[in-house]
């Protein structure tokens, strides 16, 4: 009886006593639900290290030799730690050592972009789900996967952190959320890339440069608009529809698989030396991928970029507008001796060059061309074909986004390729290798301008008499031919104010910043077939598909009447002619003559949110991982207009018709026509009242707005998506038809479940999680704009680092009320509310 009783007291405190890092043994690679560590100074299996780091291992795997571990990691004044997962030298034991040297490596980490502090937590929650909370609770990260069956946690032999269920199978798994590195044994699939850190102290993912597996191969780009690439392996013979790719890391090579199914049998393989110890693979913040073993200490066995490109053919090698010439670093000079490049620090040339006077569109009529020969750029994109120098650098100058020509050619320099990059990196002297293509470099630069002012002279015998006769005479005569030029002008006027509008705008457009690609009108009706297929119409125009010379398919957006749609059509161009972001539809060019206004973008062949959403024959199609993910994008786009920008752009008109989708169903912002620029130091701006009733924030009575408006238009948005109707519909009861006074009531009954989209039944199966979001709408729609969130915030809460404000007020302003008075406030700057037709961009 007493053994007995011995074993249930036994088993009784094995389940039930809580579990600490102190408490863990050498070898401990797994650990069980309701589990918490906390990064407390005098935790166990904690080294400092003689490089400053710190580890304080949770979970290690091995016990003699290079082994991986995962815990909190910090590196220098650790004020800021990481959770990752490290190689650390351990001892026969299984503890860890600190040699003299060979410090821990990181190869994965969760949050790179919300380090934590001393005495922060990660706890293994009785729901399953691995959350990370800094000192003060809050959320800093976390895996997400509450009621998913999770039954533990465990650190593989290959340095995987697997969640895993009662079959062993896993939930959840840091191979699926690279980081900077590979280990051996881990794949990178189609879609997923590496992003290198700032700097190796500074571990946001921020960094310039990224490492992408797509269905063709592997690409290493710098960030840009849009991104260049200065790697490039790829496998030509790729299957249709191919989406299966994948990169995996071995010892000995990398091997990437495009077609092969066979493990044997990769498409391409990159040789790397054999391992002799620990071994991985890191993208650092200078863009080199590197090949790391352990080898007391960790050594660089090879730099797999460098062999392929050599020293000089990295983007930030010599820094912006820098020249490599054999691993050294000069500045573009002139063969004039003008000086239109300095060294941003002359003792570190490789740091890149500055502009001596700064290259503006304001001032687009002194914009020059630096002409470089012999040298060579990392990275080439055509343009413009079968094309000869001169016109290449005339494209140039008509385009103000672009920095430099850059032109290739072989042996006839009239028929060759031009490329005109936004932004100018690192340049190579190509002087000992020209058995490929001959190649020029011609940078735009800044020429400074000359003003003289006239003279003014008087003559020594004017008198005050004769200037008085002289007066009279011209007041006189003035007067005369005004009483002929008030008739005149009378009948002229209408015409000549049109006329001169017309000139004026076109002449604007000029020196407009960034701007686009200028079309003609004749261009534009060959592209389009005549304005023969058309996409759909909204309230100041209509849509049109149409083609490019090189088959691009671009949708064109033609602009009805002048008066007021001069207006939206600079907004539009001012605003995105010259910002760039993955969820902002792309302005690719425009078209001013005489009394066309067209505008050319990116064809988005998913056509507008609101066919999906509010078109009951097609919702099904949008599950709620696709809903959640949209949701997302349309957050991004706003934050970035409100708070990346150098102008704060504040949107005014977000409704499902001005959110388009492409064909994987990536949302991107449209529609800029009644956008409003706001400088930085400006917090609130007084305008007319535009957009689109029953999207409008209530603050609009007053007509004192910040971009909280779009706050909660995106709020209303969030929840038409998740409900999948109308802000308003005609059709139903009374009660029924405002939208935000169902989710008010709803809300206040509890019942917020029965909003969620019945015509999905993935929706429904994630009503929870549905609801959850329906949370973040209403936290956008409070009455007051002061406790709407910003865009950022909203963003971070999707993903999960914040959380949403408690004790929101679901007193909505009345929905009614805002629609009619709306109605009769400057009618002429509100976007109608048409019937749902787009099936294309706007």
């Amino acid at each position: 009886m007493s053994l007995c009783l011995t074993i249930f007291f036994a088993i009784i405190f094995f389940y039930c006593r809580p579990s600490y890092v102190s408490s863990q043994p050498y070898d401990y690679p797994t650990t069980n639900l309701s589990t918490s560590w906390i990064n407390s100074v005098s935790a166990n299996h904690s080294i400092n290290f003689s490089d400053n780091s710190t580890v304080r291992a949770i979970l290690l795997r091995g016990t003699f030799g290079p082994r991986y571990a995962c815990g909190f990691y910090c590196n220098g004044n650790c004020e800021t730690y990481l959770f990752a997962i490290f190689i650390v030298q351990t001892n026969s034991g299984g503890g860890i050592v600190m040699p003299s040297s060979g410090f821990p490596q990181v190869v994965w980490s969760a949050n790179r972009e919300n380090p934590v502090g001393i005495n922060a937590t990660l706890e293994l929650t009785s729901e399953g789900d691995l959350v990370l909370r800094d000192a003060d609770g809050t959320l800093a990260w976390s895996t997400n996967t509450s009621g998913m069956s999770v039954v533990g946690l465990n650190l593989t032999e290959m340095g995987n952190l697997v969640l895993f269920d009662a079959k062993n199978s896993t939930v959840w798994q840091s191979f699926d959320h690279p980081t900077d590195a590979l280990v051996p044994g881990q794949i990178l699939v189609s879609g997923q890339n590496l992003t290198a850190s700032v700097s190796p102290t500074n571990w946001t993912q921020g960094g310039l440069f990224s490492l992408s597996m797509i269905s063709n191969g592997l690409v290493a780009s710098i960030q840009a608009d849009p991104p260049q690439a200065y790697y490039v392996n790829l496998y030509n013979n790729v299957k249709q529809n191919q989406e299966s790719s994948y990169a995996r890391f071995q010892n000995g090579s990398i091997q990437l698989y495009i077609n092969s199914t066979e493990p044997s049998d990769p498409d391409i393989s990159i040789s790397i030396p054999q391992a002799t110890s620990a071994q991985y693979i890191k993208l650092g913040h200078d863009g080199h991928l590197r090949v790391l073993e352990w080898r007391t200490p960790w050594t660089e066995v090879v730099d797999i970029f460098t062999g392929h490109l050599g020293e000089c053919n990295y983007p930030m090698v010599c820094g912006k507008y820098g020249i490599c010439s054999n691993g050294q670093c000069s500045c573009p000079r002139s063969s004039s001796g003008a000086i239109n490049f300095r060294q941003i620090n002359d003792r570190q040339p490789d740091l890149g060059c500055s502009e001596a006077i700064h290259l503006t569109c304001n001032a687009s009529g002194n914009h020059s061309f630096l002409n470089l020969e012999d040298v060579t750029y990392f990275n080439f994109k055509v343009d413009i074909r079968g094309t000869n120098l001169n016109s290449c650098q005339e494209a140039c100058l008509k385009n103000c986004s672009c920095k430099a020509a850059i032109f290739q050619y072989g042996s006839n320099s009239s028929d060759g390729n031009c490329y005109m990059p936004s932004q100018i990196f690192s340049i190579m002297n190509n002087e000992k290798d020209k058995t490929h293509y001959n190649s020029s470099v011609s940078i735009k630069v800044q020429i400074a301008s000359s003003v003289t002012s006239p003279s003014v002279e008087t003559s020594p015998g004017s008198t005050t008499e004769g200037n008085n006769r002289f007066l009279g005479l011209v007041l006189g005569s003035t007067l005369g031919i005004f009483c002929v030029a008030v008739v005149i002008g009378l009948t002229y006027f209408t015409y000549w104010k049109k006329k001169k509008s017309v000139t004026v705008e076109e002449d604007y457009l000029d020196h407009v910043p960034g701007m686009p690609t200028r079309f003609s009108y004749e261009e534009l009706v060959t592209a389009t077939d005549n304005f023969s297929k058309k996409l759909g119409e909204g309230g100041f125009g209509t849509v049109f598909e149409g083609s490019l010379k090189d088959n691009t398919k671009i949708a064109v957006k033609c602009l009805d009447g002048m008066g007021h749609i001069k207006k939206s059509f600079l907004a539009e161009v001012e605003s995105i002619g010259s910002i760039h972001h993955v969820n902002l539809v792309r302005l690719i060019g425009f078209s001013a003559e005489k009394s066309h206004r067209l505008l050319v973008y990116e064809y988005m062949s998913n056509g507008s949110l609101d066919r999906w959403i509010h078109n009951k024959t097609q919702v099904s199609a949008l599950d709620w991982n696709c809903r959640r993910k949209i949701i997302l994008d349309i957050a991004k786009g706003l934050s970035y207009l409100h708070e990346d920008c150098r102008q704060k752009i504040i949107h005014l008109d977000i409704k499902p018709q001005n959110i388009l989708l492409d064909e994987n169903y990536n949302a991107k912002l449209a529609d800029f026509g009644l956008a409003k620029l706001i400088d930085r130091d400006q917090s609130q701006v007084v305008t007319v009242m535009r957009g689109t009733p029953g999207y409008l924030a209530p603050e609009w009575l007053s007509a004192v707005i910040t971009e909280k408006v779009d706050v909660y238009s995106f709020g209303v948005v969030i929840l038409e998506i998740l409900c999948g109707r109308k802000i308003f519909e005609q059709s139903m009861l009374e009660e029924d038809r405002h939208l935000l006074s169902i989710f008010k009531r709803k809300a206040m009954e509890g019942q917020l479940l029965d909003l969620v989209d019945k015509c999905c039944e993935d929706m429904q199966s994630n009503g929870t999680r549905v609801v959850e979001m329906m949370q973040i709408a209403a936290w956008c729609l409070q009455s007051y704009y002061v406790n709407r969130p910003s865009m950022s915030m909203v963003v971070k809460v999707i993903e999960g680092v914040k959380h949403v404000a408690k004790d929101l007020d679901y007193n909505f302003t009345n929905p009614q009320y805002c629609m009619n008075n709306i109605q009769l406030v400057d009618s002429k700057d509100v976007t109608p509310l048409l019937p749902s037709v787009l099936s294309g961009p706007r």
